[in-house]
């Protein structure tokens, strides 16, 4: 016989319909940092969630939509939450050791958002419409640095006549370089020591060079 849904049409109850449009967000975060915007499709993002396309379309309406949504949730859980360790810190290398512990998500095994954080920042670049002012995790990142390295002059912990704006991205590059390596490179054990060790670069205590 054939197979006939046990449930009728109509909206599905609030606790599984959140649970179902969660199971489509992290799905498509993970096609879309192993895919790219323009070769993930609904079907892809539907095999990996174990759902089918009508239901990501049920959920989300177009994938620019569904792609916004992860952008503003990756941005919000990963981006916001390393922000607010930093913050907790007082030494520039600390908060960005903070934050790179955070954005990284060292004490997981999941990796997905360290990827579609940096597929994101590539998306943008060919795809200016995807920016999104309130949810750029590359303007986020930058405003974070730039407070950061403000506040370390201030408190005389670099000096006066920095070249606050090339040491920025100087440091947005290494940040965003370690996304990358902790995305799609980076064995997942190693990842807390090799961010340990960039913090004792940055603070000068990796290695002695004689006189």
């Amino acid at each position: 016989m054939p197979y006939t849904a046990s449930r009728g049409p109509g909206r599905p109850p609030a606790a599984k319909a959140a649970e179902t449009r969660e199971r489509i967000l992290l799905a498509a975060r993970e096609v879309f940092s192993e895919l790219g915007y323009d070769a993930a499709t609904f079907q892809a993002i539907a095999v990996r969630a174990d759902l089918t396309r009508p239901a990501i379309n049920h959920y989300f309406a177009s994938k620019r939509v569904l792609w916004g949504e992860v952008v503003e949730q990756t941005n919000a859980t990963i981006i916001s939450t390393g922000v607010s360790r930093a913050r907790e810190r007082t030494g520039l290398v600390d908060r960005l050791a903070a934050f790179l512990a955070a954005t990284t998500q060292v004490d997981t095994e999941d990796r997905s958002a360290a990827a579609f954080l940096v597929t994101s920042v590539l998306e943008t670049q060919r795809h200016p419409e995807l920016v999104s002012d309130d949810h750029d995790p590359l303007k986020n990142s930058r405003s974070f640095v730039a407070w950061a390295v403000g506040d370390a002059i201030a408190r005389g912990e670099l000096s006066s006549d920095t070249d606050v704006d090339h040491l920025v991205e100087m440091l947005v590059a290494v940040l965003w370089g370690m996304g990358f390596y902790a995305g799609f490179v980076g064995d997942r054990a190693a990842l807390g020591a090799v961010v340990h060790k960039l913090e004792l670069l940055l603070a000068n205590k990796l290695w002695h060079l004689g006189s």
